[in-house]
């Protein structure tokens, strides 16, 4: 029986609670704040019993200086061939400070921090540098409703089961923050705008007459040209490294219709060369 194990870390207020919710209504045994050290022993038991095939574990910096052992514990897994997957959720400042202000709990660090959530939110950051630096899935929940965050989730763990590398190609707008889940993150906002043509304004990179519009230009198609086969070129070597879910983003300025154009145009490519693309653009509705 294959065994799927995934351990959920990231910043505090940033989604964890929910993500465990999601993986448990998706068939996962999941265990929160768990000291990384008894992981292993977990799995262990989980092998032996033959009883439990997913379990997912939530470790956080409320576990203190457990937390540390956590790259150790990761290690001692893949020296047992057992595979094993690191979802790490974060958000930026703001929206974690808003979401606190609204729940009214206290930061895991605001001890350390001498009250100051601010600097509680640095302390964290810094202890998450090397669990960050090992994920191999990071969700940037700022801008997520749950029925996003639900739908990223699945996408994730139902969608990741076969043997070919996952390709989440999105597109965003810089105005309503940076996109931090993106392994590769593709900046379109040097091409020709439809925004200030009239007739196109208040349309999309959906409808054929703005994707025409930003691909009649020879930069356009030059830059498309190029992204292509560097994404193709790359996408061998990711694999190689044992990558199953790559995250591509294009942004724009409002994620509107350049970065639209693009999401769909790549898109569409690679899914004609056979790769398994899901398409998905995360501020085309916004005003």
């Amino acid at each position: 029986m294959s065994m799927q194990y995934v351990i959920v870390t990231g910043m505090s207020g940033s989604g964890k609670s929910t993500a465990v919710n999601v993986l448990e209504d998706m068939g996962y045994y999941c265990i929160d704040n768990i000291p990384p050290e008894l992981i292993p022993k977990f799995v262990d038991l989980c092998s032996r019993s033959g009883r439990i095939d997913k379990a997912a574990f939530v470790v956080d910096v409320r576990g203190g200086d457990f937390f540390l052992q956590l790259q150790d514990a990761v290690q001692e897994l893949k020296e047992l061939d057992i595979d094993v997957k690191i979802l790490f959720l974060d958000s930026q400042d703001e929206v974690l400070a808003r979401r606190y202000k609204e729940t009214r709990r206290k930061h895991p660090l605001d001890e350390q921090a001498g009250g100051s959530f601010e600097r509680a939110i640095r302390l964290e950051r810094e202890m998450l540098v090397s669990a960050k630096a090992m994920s191999d899935y990071h969700i940037d929940t700022s801008s997520y409703g749950l029925n996003d965050f639900r739908s990223r989730m699945f996408s994730i763990f139902e969608e990741n089961e076969g043997d070919h590398m996952n390709i989440d190609v999105r597109s965003f707008g810089f105005k309503y923050g940076v996109f931090g889940e993106g392994d590769m993150v593709f900046d379109v906002r040097c091409l020709p705008n439809p925004f200030y043509i009239p007739e196109l304004k208040h349309k999309t990179g959906l409808d054929p007459e703005v994707s025409g519009y930003v691909m009649k230009f020879e930069e356009s198609v030059d830059v498309f040209k190029k992204m292509s086969e560097l994404i193709e070129f790359m996408l061998p070597l990711y694999e190689k490294e044992g990558k199953s879910q790559l995250v591509i983003g294009f942004g724009c300025t409002g994620g509107k219709h350049r970065s639209v154009t693009f999401a769909e145009a790549i898109g569409k490519r690679l899914k004609e060369k056979g790769h398994k693309v899901r398409i998905s653009h995360r501020d085309i509705e916004k005003h």
